[in-house]
């Protein structure tokens, strides 16, 4: 591989780590936007402080599973 192909790799690599760090953000504010909605319509006021944290564990758990392979569930659903 030469080094404009290195180079390249390196800066598609960079421009896939930034989009997919705004894809996070992004989700993160839609989260924000759906645990805030989904308190008032419970009747619920809760302060900024916990409808960011929850609003940050679901959105951690979705790119975390979003990230997994999932290896046994496809092995199971190909039998």
């Amino acid at each position: 591989m030469s080094i404009l192909g290195s180079f390249g790799a390196l800066v598609a690599s960079i421009v896939t780590a930034v989009v997919m760090l705004g894809f996070a953000i992004l989700s993160f504010f839609v989260t924000v936007f759906i645990v805030q909605m989904g308190a008032g319509l419970a009747g619920f006021s809760p302060t900024g402080d916990f409808v960011v944290l929850s609003a940050a564990i679901l959105a951690t758990g979705a790119i975390v599973a979003g990230a997994s392979p999932m290896t046994s569930a496809a092995s199971a659903v190909n039998r």
